[in-house]
């Protein structure tokens, strides 16, 4: 299984998003965090935001909404063009067929779910799904400290996975930096949000390299 680092926009600036999309060329997906000050207390980006950066970059769109309705509103993002779009378990009224729909409409289906959020409710989705998001801080804000409560949660989402179908992604969002990543990779996860870690460093695409050398070393998927 690749290792694989989706640097969070979060952290960009936001009146440049082209520009910093363009700077981490070794990106493999560009993480965006659409939130609508009702499912979490933040208010990002929407759609429109989101079609414009699709006009502006090569790099595939991990698109994670965290929003109320994500029923009604995750497949026009998979339809604009996204690469990727996970919806939260607890916010989806209809989870199975909303990820149907957003595969029907071409990108992968990801579910996500809260540190607080057990694993084992939804192993019969797993053949639903292209990736498992599991938070490993509080959604709604990035530069949270990394929650290690999560890795137990980490390992039983990669016992699951193996079993049901290794070909899903398992991917952590939140306090991924060079201090967490490793235990991260070591648990079982093979896609990495970083957000401060990539675009609070002076050199945001060798952070990229760095935090994939570093994830490739502790993963036993690797």
């Amino acid at each position: 299984m690749a290792i694989q680092i989706s640097p969070s926009i979060l952290s960009a600036d936001f009146a440049h998003l082209a520009d910093e999309a363009a700077r981490v060329p070794s990106a493999d997906w560009l993480h965006v965090d659409v939130m609508d000050g009702h499912f979490v207390p933040n208010l990002t980006l929407g759609l429109p935001i989101v079609e414009s950066l699709l006009k502006a970059t090569t790099t595939p769109l991990d698109c994670h909404l965290m929003i109320e309705d994500p029923d009604r509103w995750a497949p026009a993002y998979a339809e604009a063009g996204a690469g990727s779009v996970t919806i939260h378990a607890g916010a989806a009224n209809a989870p199975v067929r909303t990820l149907r729909e957003i595969r029907r409409h071409g990108a992968r289906a990801g579910l996500a779910l809260n540190p607080a959020e057990p694993v084992d409710p939804y192993e019969d989705l797993i053949g639903e799904m292209d990736m498992l998001l599991l938070m490993t801080v509080e959604p709604g804000f990035g530069g949270q400290r990394f929650l290690d409560l999560v890795l137990p949660k980490i390992r039983r989402a990669r016992e699951l996975l193996d079993t049901r179908d290794a070909s899903v992604w398992l991917q952590v969002d939140g306090g991924v930096s060079d201090e967490t990543i490793e235990r991260a990779a070591e648990a079982g996860a093979d896609v990495f949000v970083a957000g401060s870690a990539v675009y609070g460093a002076q050199d945001p695409d060798g952070a990229i390299e760095s935090l994939r050398a570093q994830a490739r070393k502790a993963s036993p998927l690797a």
